[in-house]
């Protein structure tokens, strides 16, 4: 789940993410085994400020699952 949310959260074009960067949110969704987890997808700068951005997604059962959870992370490359 964590690999399916991330191909979408790198769909965002590192233009728009630009002017918000760093930014994250979070919500609560239902996993391919039907159990309720919460998703954070966060967008930050990978090593400097107006270069690469580091996009990284966590799914995991609640709080104090947190450490437990699924994690991935992708790179939004700056334009050359």
């Amino acid at each position: 789940m964590a690999r399916d949310e991330l191909s979408r959260a790198v769909t965002l074009r590192w233009r728009d993410l630009r002017g918000i960067v760093p930014w994250g949110d979070s919500f609560e969704g239902i996993s391919p085994a039907g159990r309720y987890v919460e998703v954070e997808r966060s967008y930050i700068w990978a090593s400097a400020e107006g270069g690469d951005i580091l996009c990284e997604v966590t799914v995991f059962g609640g709080p104090s699952r947190y450490d437990a959870g699924a994690r991935v992370s992708s790179i939004i490359s700056a334009p050359s």
